[in-house]
């Protein structure tokens, strides 16, 4: 079986590499990369959307970025506790008609013993934006280690 360091049982220390190594790879917009760190039987619950395994993960997220354009994230460790981890995140994003907005959320996240994501239950509110509002302004893809995060922001 493959493993996804680090694995848990989590420290506040692992648990934070975790987030950091997640927000990465979701600001690559990658589906196929992103895909790969959930079991094969992963259960979500993202909005209305309830995705169960990796293919529909895969299918989920290729759906999520041809929608939500110039996406950039940042995620912060809430809490953790064995193999979960709590997180809040809040990412910014235009629609096609360049409508900006800041989505706010939580997920809470159960890993195998392997590192992978068993489950992923997310809660998001979105937020219109002015563009003149945008706080994440970093070229697309990985977020500068010198950037401020979410506490840092105020957000």
């Amino acid at each position: 079986m493959e493993t996804k360091p680090p694995l848990p049982p989590f420290t506040p220390e692992t648990a934070a590499q975790k987030v950091r190594m997640a927000e990465d790879a979701w600001n690559s917009r990658d589906p196929d990369r992103v895909a790969m760190v959930y079991t094969e039987d992963t259960r979500w619950r993202n909005r209305g959307e309830f995705p169960v395994g990796r293919e529909a993960v895969r299918a989920f997220l290729q759906r999520k970025w041809a929608k939500e354009l110039d996406y950039r994230l940042i995620k912060e460790l809430w809490a953790t506790s064995g193999n979960r981890i709590a997180v809040r995140f809040a990412y910014e994003w235009h629609d096609d008609s360049g409508h900006w907005f800041r989505s706010y959320g939580n997920e809470n996240w159960e890993f195998n013993e392997f590192g992978l994501m068993q489950r992923r239950y997310a809660s998001i509110n979105d937020l219109p934006i002015e563009e003149g509002e945008r706080l994440f302004r970093w070229p697309l893809g990985r977020r500068p280690d010198d950037h401020p995060g979410l506490s840092e922001l105020g957000l």
